[in-house]
């Protein structure tokens, strides 16, 4: 350290024995003030080697081998070429420092209209107020520019040369003299005695809200509690001698309700041999137990969602009570311990279908057509609903909050329908339209809208998730390729029955060898899905047959569900 201060002190040691550096740097080195922290750390810590030293002792830059540098150098040290001296020919314009071409440009706090009325008033009139004074006197301000012109004019701005033009004598002024009227002070005053009162007294409240009500043509809404929940177990007992409950798959009914693979051949169904009634009015949906289908859930206009054995007794195992209107739709999620529930009091409901407890209750005050579960399994707490209002809407069972809302269809949005492995969804309207979203896009990336088209308030997926089998308003079924961009297949249509304004449903056989159909008539229609040949139909309902359903380990099996309040099952 003592050696490196050596370099610029006036001791006695000889140039020789000073090491490398040579005389002129050390004549160079001599300035620095060793009072000075920063100075006094440049000459301990920096080696001579990595000094560029200009002519007056200060640093021009570092050198480029260098590898640790022990103090805080300028943008300028830091970032100097490293060839090349200063150009000994720069003009002081150039060598002066600039932020542009032409100079160097200081912010300055002048509004827009003042900078532009200056400008325009320079373009004008050839003068304006001088910028380089900092204060201003207002009564005598600092002009550049024409002197002769800012004289004449006194220095007036383009904005403030305008004469004031004469009022308009056609102009009439109401009520511009408080002596008009006794106790009046003026236009924006107020009368004499006159109180300003913020909140309105309970009577003065009464009057208001039924002026509005009459003025809105409505009368008081008084906001719909959700009917209390109440659930009836039918069997004796809710489990067994081993503690089973009757969601528990049967073992003694000689099926394999486990196995994942529909049967190789099935058959069509030709006689009847059970049926469930229990319901007062028309059934609205039934559905299948996931996976085993050794329960059945149906739902009925009045407001009753029952659950049915399948199997051994085919009896009514629960009854849940919940909904003060008819009950629209229903869907189990993939284990077929919960099950959701929409109707016409505009709420949704989640139930346990075991305990017949309700969970949570969901509405947006619109009537919900259609309820789904996402089919993913990391996505079970996810459902979604198609409203009256024409929307889509995502609801999440943990928070019981809206998270995502789908609002592109022009009517009521009628089925909901995944594809795709779950990673998309169809939607039918009443708006004649079919639209293909995302999950999670609010925003549909497919629509498919034909003049030709009807409206589909049903649609099914064929379980191989190929094909989307839609039942059509003009008496047919229309067919969607999955997997082509959800081409319509033209060639592929199913004719003969008669569902103009229903919604009755659509099923496949297990192994895709059948379609299944129901009409306004109660009758029960089977096509082949190969030939789209008419194989069989008979009388299955008294009144409209709804909804049908072929049973996924049964080769022959059929359930349907009619407006005459009974189900039915046929082999």
């Amino acid at each position: 350290m003592e050696s490196l201060l050596g370099y610029g002190s006036d001791s006695d040691v000889s140039d020789e024995e000073k090491g490398p550096i040579s005389a002129d740097l050390t004549a160079h080195l001599k300035p620095i003030d060793k009072s000075n922290s920063i100075s006094k750390s440049i000459a301990l810590n920096m080696a001579p080697a990595v000094l560029h030293l200009d002519s007056k002792g200060d640093q021009l830059r570092i050198d480029a081998t260098t590898k640790e540098v022990k103090y805080n150098p300028k943008y300028d040290v830091l970032f100097a070429p490293e060839v090349g001296p200063e150009n000994p020919f720069k003009t002081q314009q150039m060598s002066a420092p600039r932020n542009m071409l032409s100079g160097f440009v200081e912010p300055a706090h002048v509004s827009d209209f003042q900078f532009e009325n200056q400008r325009r008033t320079f373009t004008s009139y050839g003068y304006a107020i001088d910028p380089s004074v900092d204060k201003q006197d207002i009564s005598e301000p600092a002009l550049v520019g024409d002197s002769v012109a800012s004289a004449e004019s006194k220095g007036l701005t383009v904005f403030e040369s305008n004469k004031k033009r004469p009022e308009d004598k056609r102009k009439r002024l109401w009520n511009d003299d408080p002596t008009d009227l006794e106790g009046y002070l003026g236009p924006w005053g107020k009368f004499v005695d006159e109180k300003t009162v913020m909140k309105p007294s309970e009577e003065e409240k009464k009057d208001l809200d039924e002026i509005l009500a009459k003025r809105n043509k409505t009368g008081k809404q008084a906001e719909e509690k959700s009917m209390e929940e109440k659930t009836t177990l039918h069997i004796k007992e809710a489990y067994d001698y081993q503690g089973r409950s009757f969601l528990h798959v049967p073992q003694d009914v000689g099926v394999n309700l486990k196995s994942e693979y529909p049967p190789e051949k099935c058959f069509l169904p030709k006689k009847l041999i059970h049926t469930w009634s229990g319901h007062s009015k028309g059934v609205a949906a039934i559905r299948w137990f996931p996976k085993s289908a050794h329960l059945l859930l149906s739902c009925s206009m009045d407001t009753k969602i029952k659950i049915w054995q399948v199997y051994n007794e085919r009896q009514c195992i629960r009854s849940y009570l919940g909904h003060k209107q008819a009950v629209r739709d229903i869907n189990f999620n993939n284990t077929g311990t919960e099950f959701l529930s929409c109707g016409y009091d505009r709420y949704c409901k989640l139930w346990d279908t075991e305990t017949g407890q309700c969970k949570a209750r969901f509405t947006s005050r619109k009537v919900p057509y259609c309820i789904k579960f996402n089919p993913d399994d990391d996505k079970q707490h996810l459902f979604v609903a198609g409203t009256s209002d024409k929307k889509i809407i995502c609801w999440d069972i943990r928070s019981g909050e809206m998270v995502q809302e789908y609002d592109r269809h022009l009517g009521a949005v009628n089925s909901i329908t995944f594809v795709d492995q779950n990673r998309r969804f169809v939607s039918t309207s009443d708006d004649k339209s079919l639209r293909v979203w995302e999950w999670d896009v609010p925003v549909d990336f497919k629509y498919i809208a034909d003049p030709t088209m009807h409206s589909m308030p049903t649609v099914t997926l064929s379980p191989n998730g190929k094909w989307l089998a839609c039942q059509s308003m003009d008496n047919k079924i229309c067919v969607f390729n999955v997997l082509n961009r959800f081409k319509y297949m033209r060639k592929k249509t199913f004719t003969g029955h008669m569902v103009a304004g229903y919604a009755c449903t659509i099923d496949f056989s297990p192994e895709m060898s059948y379609i299944i159909c129901g009409d306004a008539d109660g009758k029960l229609y089977i096509w082949d899905w190969k030939t789209t040949k008419l194989y069989n139909k008979f009388k299955a309902h008294d009144d409209v047959c709804i909804a049908v359903l072929w049973h996924p380990h049964e080769t022959s099996k059929v359930a349907t569900a009619g407006w005459d309040g009974v189900i039915k099952f046929w082999d």
